[in-house]
């Protein structure tokens, strides 16, 4: 039995928990409950409030910039589910094996991106795929294929895709180290019985690495997820959602919709929508991530 004095005390335990709740509480549940609130009015200031049910909601389903904005969400989403877990398990392999040197180094360098700031991420792409003065553009111009340079940030029908390499190239590093840490937590001798069976380095990744680290490969789909549905500042400082719509995103929309034009009740129901959405996808994909046990695979 454990000593009275080692004993936690509710008054003590309620002292330490007390802090992190109320910032939780301040940060999250109040914005959120206001925004709820502020949704079902039409105001641009707190002064001219005028309670309108639920015209927001009515509006928002029928705005075909809020679906254009989710479907390139989800394409992001999907993209970046592909890009930066797959190919950070793939490097994440390569840097485990016994044949990579300075390891270590490589996945600083790796991580580095991570550090920067998204609005220098952004900046630094869209020089790099600058029509004019672009480093892509450059070289193409040098090996003779200057037809093929476009203003691929100005094209409703490409700047989806080029808009996504940023975010690949800066969080690739992000999730490389999360699976690498899994990675060194498996058993050697796993993979040294593997070999003595004549198992290739192919084979061993995708018969037992991948099983043994499906749970922090989950945990990297979440945060994947999460990421994705409020990215901001890569798209404001790329393309500010252009050309057009063709870029935008919730976040950047709601953005427009609630500082720009200033209606302030339509942009919280948008906030709102953003977090009913994210939520949503966050429980499908615990549904598809679990196995028949109910644990996150």
């Amino acid at each position: 039995m454990l000593n009275k004095r080692l004993q936690p005390r509710p008054l003590v335990m309620t002292a330490y928990m007390l802090p992190s709740f109320l910032v939780y509480f301040g940060m999250l549940i109040v914005p959120l409950i206001m925004a709820v609130t502020f949704s079902f009015y039409k105001f641009s200031n707190i002064k001219n409030l005028r309670f309108v049910g639920l015209d927001n909601y009515k509006t928002l389903f029928a705005d075909k910039y809020v679906w254009m904005s989710l479907q390139n969400n989800l394409f992001l989403i999907a993209v970046c589910l592909v890009g930066q877990i797959g190919i950070a398990f793939v490097l994440a392999c390569f840097l485990n094996s016994r044949f990579i040197r300075f390891a270590g180094l490589h996945r600083t360098v790796m991580y580095f991106p991570v550090t920067l700031s998204a609005v220098v991420v952004g900046y630094i792409w869209s020089m790099v795929f600058d029509y004019h003065y672009g480093v892509i553009a450059y070289f193409m111009r040098a090996l003779g294929y200057a037809d093929a340079v476009k203003p691929w940030l100005g094209q409703s029908d490409t700047v989806m895709f080029f808009v996504c390499i940023p975010l690949i190239w800066q969080y690739i590093g992000f999730h490389l180290v999360i699976i690498l840490s899994a990675m060194t937590s498996i058993d050697k001798s796993i993979y040294e019985m593997a070999e003595i069976d004549g198992a290739s380095g192919f084979r061993k990744a995708i018969s037992i690495t991948l099983p043994l680290i499906k749970s922090t490969l989950s945990v990297c789909v979440m945060l994947c997820i999460s990421a994705n549905m409020k990215v901001f500042d890569h798209i404001i400082a790329m393309t500010n959602g252009g050309p057009g719509y063709a870029s935008s995103v919730l976040a950047v929309y709601t953005y427009k919709i609630s500082f720009t034009e200033m209606n302030l009740g339509y942009g919280s129901a948008l906030s709102v929508c953003i977090f009913v959405v994210t939520a949503a996808i966050f429980l499908l994909s615990r549904l598809i991530l679990s196995n028949k046990k109910g644990d996150i695979i």
